[in-house]
């Protein structure tokens, strides 16, 4: 089949190499030239395991090249960003994908959204090539006659960045179509690289589906954020309390942590919250209380700077999650950026899959990127904000004579212990 990703970011790029290494011809799109330019040398422009070696192949063998302009294809898959603006949906990006692809399409053609979208982004997707292209036809949500010319579906993206290859092999996925036609023609793309099972329904279904995923997690998550917050009022140790309350069959309380980022769970919610403003309340208070925790941790690490007259604070962690390299909506990063304008801060980084920090604190006169011993060592101050491996593996008692800010967990010491019988 010859496909054309639409977008080579985070999601696109893995797709089209994973596409690619199964026979199809795939045409990579992208606005940006640099990037283009660079996935046709067989180069990869962000860290992915194992991405680098896929798409080497891909590009050796032709069966993946790159373009900033459209061409014909028989599969189109939309993976372009869906950012949050005040609260809401940015659709801008996936509406100018289908206004630049609307040209090239044909009679049989197959369109898949894959970027996470509210509800009905699908339809719209349809009202806009039906504008551009009046000389195709494109079904209505639900429409029970199969014969339109274009099919447009909403396939979802569900891997997570340090396991993508992997996951695109091995997820489930959830394939939503205007028509069931639309979203089994889908499917047979899909089944041609996919182990899990490929489930086929609507397009809202599909939709709706993966931000109820996304909220699930990012409630949850605010429960153990939220029980954190308690546990600091009540001066109790909350990876004890996490512990114990787990032993119970039907609980399971998730970490806390600095907050929760990445380009999902921190963002995905609100898309619900701005449907469906008066019935979403439980999502929206989960946000809220996820979005305050970075300020929360700032607030501990200011009370211990207090009592230095030019605090050193190393911060371990700025990325969104461990063991990646993105900082996108990354609560890390927002703490150290807080921290670096306390009063007479110097502030050492340690983030040991950057090479460079990301310009907002690169122009920062107190901020440096150190590493892990450099930042021990003349550290008056440490905060864990991220568990990457490398962390986990220093030695606790290195940090002893230092006041320390942990929301990994990392290095609780308190640990219950259970009675052993007689």
């Amino acid at each position: 089949m010859k496909v054309c990703t639409v977008g080579l970011g985070y999601i696109g790029l893995p797709t089209a190499a994973m596409l690619a290494s199964r026979g199809h011809e795939v045409i990579g799109l992208d606005v940006k030239q640099d990037v283009v330019d660079l996935i046709n040398a067989g180069q990869a422009h962000f860290q992915e395991p194992d991405l680098q070696m896929l798409l080497s192949a891909a590009v050796e063998t032709k069966r993946l090249r790159a373009t900033t302009t459209p061409e014909p294809a028989e599969y189109f898959i939309i993976a372009v960003p869906t950012p949050m603006v005040d609260q809401a949906p940015d659709m801008s990006f996936v509406e100018n994908a289908a206004r630049t692809i609307a040209p090239v399409l044909t009679k049989g053609n197959v369109v898949i959204l894959e970027s996470t979208s509210p509800v009905g982004s699908t339809e719209r997707l349809a009202e806009i090539f039906a504008s551009e292209r009046p000389d195709l036809t494109f079904p209505r949500y639900r429409d029970e006659d199969g014969s339109a010319d274009v099919a447009p579906c909403h396939c979802p993206e569900r891997i997570l960045p340090g396991q993508m290859l992997r996951e695109l092999v091995s997820n489930d996925r959830i394939i939503g179509g205007l028509t069931i036609d639309c979203a089994n023609k889908a499917a047979r793309l899909y089944q041609s690289f996919v182990m899990g099972t490929c489930y086929v329904t609507d397009s809202r279904v599909a939709e709706l589906c993966k931000l109820s995923e996304n909220a699930y997690r990012d409630v949850n998550i605010a429960f153990a954020n939220e029980l954190s917050i308690i546990c600091d009022k009540l001066g109790t140790d909350v990876w004890q309390v996490r512990e114990l309350a787990n032993q119970h069959p039907r609980v399971n309380i998730l970490m806390p942590g600095a907050g929760v980022g990445g380009h999902c769970i921190a963002v995905d919610p609100w898309f619900i919250v701005d449907s469906a403003p008066q019935e979403a309340r439980l999502i929206r208070m989960a946000r809220e209380v996820n979005d305050d925790k970075p300020h929360r941790v700032v607030a501990q690490v200011e009370r211990l700077a207090n009592r230095f007259k030019v605090p050193t604070i190393a911060c371990y962690g700025i990325t969104y999650k461990p063991d990646v390299d993105d900082v996108r909506e990354s609560p890390a990063l927002e703490i150290v950026e807080a921290v670096a304008r306390l009063e007479g801060a110097q502030v050492l980084v340690v983030e040991p899959n950057l090479s460079t920090l990301p310009k907002v604190l690169a122009d920062l006169p107190n901020v440096k990127l150190g590493s892990a011993e450099e930042a021990r060592e003349e550290a008056d101050i440490v905060a864990f904000l991220v568990s990457h491996r490398q962390f986990q593996r220093m030695d606790a008692d290195s940090f002893l004579a230092k006041a320390i800010v942990d929301t990994t967990g990392m290095f609780s010491t308190r640990k219950a212990k259970a009675v052993e019988r007689d």
